[in-house]
């Protein structure tokens, strides 16, 4: 009896000797990690984290139409109201579609997410005009908010392509239309189409639709309704531009 209890506390002492081994050991491995291996697997767990956190809202958006944007709502609180309603695609002209793409990204079928051609020619042009494509765009509206600051453009340019492997043509686009400010207080399609014309927006004209997307620069300052000359001879330009890529198979992506 002696000895099997002798046997028994030699077996926990050893036991319990290599748990500690084991933990001592550990502690060695930790304790041998190089600040620089440490900053990896910090940075390594960061990304991982960004990714989930955007990752999420981008699926959930591409099924689910977003409720409000940051622009909506802060809007709505200078304002006191704003005037919107979310239509499908389906319920929106053609020719608005096509005339946004040709004023805004008239490569948008051709790209994924971010134009280099577009960014090349903005900076040549000193920064005057914008490069961002319409993906782009629904991305600044629909996940983060207005302004220019570095850190803002940086999540843009890494959350756009993320956008485009999830969402199809047609849906950034749907989404786009139906987010976009058109006028003061005004946000997306069937809005403006209401606000400017008194029609429905699957009623909308070329003209009409060309005379929108001019607006779309400059919503709080341009009227569809009361067109300048500048604005009349911008929607010209939109309405040459749309049926260019109508003919050329450049709408191809979000009217099939």
């Amino acid at each position: 009896m002696a000895k099997a209890e002798k046997s028994s506390g030699a077996s926990k002492s050893s036991t319990k000797g290599k748990l500690r081994s084991k933990a001592t050991a550990k502690g060695k491995v930790r304790a041998k990690l190089s600040p620089r291996r440490l900053l990896r697997r910090w940075l390594g767990r960061a990304a991982l984290g960004f990714l989930v956190v955007t990752l999420l809202p981008i699926l959930l958006f591409s099924v689910i139409n977003p409720p409000t944007t940051h622009t909506i709502w802060s809007e709505y609180r200078r304002l006191g109201d704003v005037d919107r309603e979310w239509v499908p695609i389906e319920h929106i002209a053609p020719a608005l579609g096509r005339s946004v793409v040709a004023a805004e990204d008239a490569r948008f079928c051709q790209h994924w997410g971010l134009d280099a051609q577009a960014i090349r020619a903005a900076i040549a042009d000193g920064g005057q005009r914008g490069g961002s494509t319409i993906s782009q765009q629904v991305v600044k509206n629909v996940f983060l908010w207005q302004g220019r600051s570095w850190f803002r453009k940086a999540l843009e340019t890494l959350m756009t392509p993320m956008v485009e492997a999830v969402w199809t043509k047609k849906r950034i686009l749907e989404v786009y239309l139906n987010v976009a400010e058109m006028g003061e207080g005004v946000f997306g399609a069937e809005a403006a189409a209401r606000h400017y014309f008194g029609i429905g927006p699957d009623e909308l004209s070329r003209r009409q639709s060309a005379l929108l997307a001019a607006v779309l620069p400059n919503p709080k300052e341009r009227s569809a309704a009361k067109p300048s000359a500048f604005m009349r001879k911008r929607a010209a330009q939109i309405m040459d531009g749309a049926a260019t890529i109508r003919a050329d198979g450049r709408a191809a992506c979000f009217e099939d």
